[in-house]
């Protein structure tokens, strides 16, 4: 294994395609303009915790092992790959996606990455359950949470209560539509927790520890926790941990966009953790009125579903609203509760566009 400190993230970034902040790339919205409901690998957003390791998988090993099981499971690459596997198409999306907003909204700035949408992506996942991997390992009824663990150098950890990792979605994943994983995204494996924040779908995992009683670890004591007034301190953390997506939209334009006057058509995706979208609207004037988009396309749940509108514009400075709601009755709010470190900005965000 290594790490590159000069290269901290190996796939191409071109600035068409990514804003790119070091260890991490944000995607540009307008890069998925006129593609499929999948995100291509090279245009999928990258987070990192340090620069992204190089893992041979000939000497890799995934360990399953705690007190919540009976007996240690290795299992090498190959062994993984022949294990009975699923596919399960979701989105990954960082808890601090939309991060900027604070500042620019609120003028109430966040520790952190300064995300604006761009740091979901919806993608093909094919693995092994990760129900039938603790099974083999003689999973416990006193079992309590199981921690994925990382070979990246933050060694990344975050725990998830045995209920979430018995998900028939909940996966250890090889491939990323259609092809394996590439380093950025995980190689050689990773684990994919649908409707939760991608902070829970562990990248490079090595080590899958499963406990008898709570685990309180950086990850869900100090990082990814709520920290601010309102925010009850929870036992060992600064705040309660952030777990389930919320409810968010996006428009595939550049921020700011420019657009020639004239009728188009404007397209955007949205999503939520609670499942399926039921609805999206759009205003023109500030949010005095709404109506709808067009819903197109696939709408799977805890993936995203595409819209769509026509606007016939003149010249001139507008913004554009977009609000989603989900088939659990969840809408964008108007605002979004501060926090110290910047997660979960779901409000509904007013996208610049001047047209000449």
């Amino acid at each position: 294994m290594t790490f590159e400190r000069d290269r901290p993230i190996k796939k191409a970034l071109p600035a068409e395609f990514f804003v790119d902040l070091g260890e991490n790339a944000e995607m540009r919205w307008e890069a998925m303009s006129g593609q499929d409901y999948l995100t291509p690998g090279d245009r999928f957003y990258v987070r990192n915790h340090g620069p992204t390791p190089v893992i041979d998988a000939a000497s890799w090993r995934l360990r399953v092992e705690g007190p919540g099981v009976e007996r240690e499971l290795t299992l090498d690459y190959e062994e993984l790959l022949e294990l009975p596997s699923v596919s399960v198409v979701c989105n990954l999306e960082c808890a601090g996606n939309g991060r900027v907003f604070f500042d620019e909204v609120q003028d109430r700035g966040a520790a952190g990455a300064p995300w604006r949408l761009g740091a979901i992506g919806v993608a093909e996942w094919k693995g092994v359950p990760l129900r039938l991997l603790l099974e083999r390992a003689g999973l416990k009824a006193s079992a309590v949470e199981v921690m994925p663990e990382g070979l990246d150098e933050a060694r990344g950890r975050r725990p998830v209560p045995i209920a979430k990792a018995l998900e028939r979605e909940t996966i250890v994943a090889y491939a990323m539509n259609g092809e394996p994983l590439s380093p950025d995204h995980g190689f050689p494996a990773r684990v994919v927790v649908p409707g939760w924040y991608a902070v829970a779908s562990i990248k490079w995992v090595g080590r899958i520890l499963v406990s008898e009683e709570p685990v309180h670890v950086p990850w869900n004591t100090e990082e990814y926790v709520l920290v601010g007034p309102g925010y009850e301190i929870r036992g060992l953390g600064l705040g309660p941990a952030v777990t389930a997506q919320g409810v968010k939209s996006a428009l595939e334009l550049p921020w700011p966009a420019r657009l020639p006057a004239g009728r188009r058509e404007v397209r955007g995706r949205a999503w939520s953790g609670a499942g399926e979208i039921a609805r999206v609207d759009y205003s023109l004037d500030g949010g005095a009125s709404w109506s709808p988009a067009k819903l197109t396309g696939p709408n799977l749940p805890r993936a995203w579903a595409c819209f769509r509108f026509e606007w016939d514009v003149k010249p001139g400075e507008y913004e554009i609203l977009v609000r989603a709601t989900d088939i659990a009755g969840n809408t964008q709010p108007d605002t979004a509760p501060h926090n110290e470190q910047g997660y979960l900005y779901n409000a509904v965000v007013a996208h610049p566009v001047a047209v000449h």
